[in-house]
């Protein structure tokens, strides 16, 4: 139902928003025009008060925003609060470490015949982001604190089921102190992407999202020459090798399977373990996951909310169907609750084979998929075996064992002996579908920078 905002707890529409139409588009693309004029020549301690300004405001209204982000799209209260704080503590990392982060790098001046060389990170304009409903927060502020704290703008396409997060976020930097029209957001549908992405006053683009729109909004930016960075989907292994703490590794696949509900794109999904500690690994994994409690998001001791769309709900009931009528065996869950609500309880399949869709697709939803292999060799051809390679986790005390998932397995991260997850100082992507460039420390924050070589003669 067009821009609103639904309560996936309830089903219920909460409130609905009229999409900018064109006149408004452009007078908001010319205002973030005009707004790059002055921001890229402001200084870096103006900007980092301004960040620093975000951050407060994150930390003292993180009440009533985990609540709007968990009315608008079901995550957990206490994990809506836990983003709202981790996104002030990346705005705070981009305050306090722009300015080496954005510093001159000297070049060998004599080798190129100048008095000096050097290589200055310079803004590149209007940047267009377009974000997914999970982290509705997280995912705009990691763009958002490194491409505004080096000189750019920034205009926000966010999901259509989160306007109000959308609509907070303008005004989260505006309150900071920002200059009006440095961070705007636009409520519209996903058929206007293109043609701003093609508009001359728009530099860049960053996409979080499906392999789809990643595949639309690369293929625009790409025909318009303009850089762009993708982060998409993701079907990330798990691996359990037979050295393993086998106690804690089951517990914490169960915390990243149910992630956010079950809706990360770095969740662990495909459970690869080692047949020598298969059927013990097997056993606590499954004792986790249907202890998860589902229920009211808004409840403190609810582990496990509602799937942020009725439709999210469905594509993963006809994955777990498609699964099951092929052959495959769910342990746990596996079957939507009675009563409102877009709920499915955390589920354990065995049995899924290629040839099925859950193979070869990430499912959304806190469904896992569990292997057993017979070695290290078959393991990880296994956790390579998919179209995508967002992270990856590796269970193991062994350093040979260690080295071979670090250089091997094909994702943008190894997580060893914990879950994959964010931080501001280390860089964020993936290879293969799952996207090309990085997010996050000091690589995101070039990624929309004219990285540019200054020579100077004698």
């Amino acid at each position: 139902m067009g821009i609103a905002t639904t309560n996936p707890a309830t089903g219920r529409v909460e409130r609905t928003f009229d999409a900018l139409n064109g006149k408004e588009i452009d007078e908001r693309l010319d205002r973030s025009a005009e707004a790059f004029a002055g921001m890229r020549r402001t200084g870096l301690d103006e900007r980092a008060r301004w960040m620093e300004a975000a951050a407060g405001i994150l930390e003292e209204e993180s009440g009533p925003i985990a609540a709007m982000m968990t009315t608008e799209m079901g995550k957990t209260i206490g994990a809506a609060r836990a983003e709202a704080l981790k996104c002030a503590k990346a705005c705070r990392f981009y305050a306090a470490n722009a300015g080496s982060f954005l510093a001159d790098r000297p070049a060998d001046a004599a080798a190129v015949d100048a008095e000096r060389a050097f290589i200055r990170f310079l803004p590149i304009g209007p940047v267009l982001a377009v974000m997914p409903w999970n982290f509705p927060l997280w995912q705009v502020i990691r763009f958002a604190a490194p491409a505004l704290m080096a000189g750019n703008t920034g205009l926000l396409k966010h999901a259509s089921n989160v306007p109000q997060t959308a609509l907070f976020l303008e005004d989260l930097f505006r309150r900071a102190g920002f200059p009006e029209g440095a961070f705007q957001t636009l409520l519209v549908g996903s058929d206007r992407v293109e043609e701003i992405i093609r508009d001359r006053r728009v530099r860049g683009a960053t996409l979080t999202g499906s392999e789809p729109a990643g595949r639309s909004v690369g293929a625009a930016a790409g025909s318009e020459v303009k850089p762009s960075v993708l982060e998409l989907g993701g079907s990330d292994p798990f691996v359990v090798m037979p050295s393993a703490d086998l106690a804690r590794a089951a517990e914490t696949a169960a915390t990243s399977r149910c992630l956010n509900n079950g809706q990360s794109c770095i969740s662990a999904k495909r459970f690869i373990v080692h047949a020598d500690v298969y059927d013990e690994f097997e056993r606590r994994f499954v004792e986790h996951m249907s202890a998860r409690r589902v229920g009211d998001p808004m409840d403190e001791s609810t582990d496990v909310g509602p799937l942020a769309t009725e439709k999210g709900r469905s594509d993963v009931e006809e994955q777990v169907a498609d699964a099951v009528a092929a052959g495959a065996t769910v342990l746990c869950g596996g079957e939507r609750p009675d009563g409102p609500g877009w709920f499915y309880p955390p589920t354990v399949i065995t049995g899924v084979a290629p040839g099925m869709r859950m193979y070869r697709e990430e499912v959304f939803g806190p469904v896992a998929s569990l292997f057993r292999v017979e070695s290290l060799d078959e393991a990880v051809a296994l956790a390579n075996a998919t179209d995508f390679g967002l992270g990856a986790n590796a269970w193991t005390e062994d350093p040979a064992e260690r080295e071979r998932f670090a250089n091997e397995l094909e994702s943008g991260q190894v997580f060893v002996n914990g879950a994959v997850t964010s931080y501001p100082e280390l860089p964020f992507g993936g290879v293969k579908n799952s996207g090309y460039g990085r997010e996050l420390s000091e690589q995101g924050m070039h990624a929309f920078c004219n990285t540019k070589t200054i020579w100077v003669g004698a």
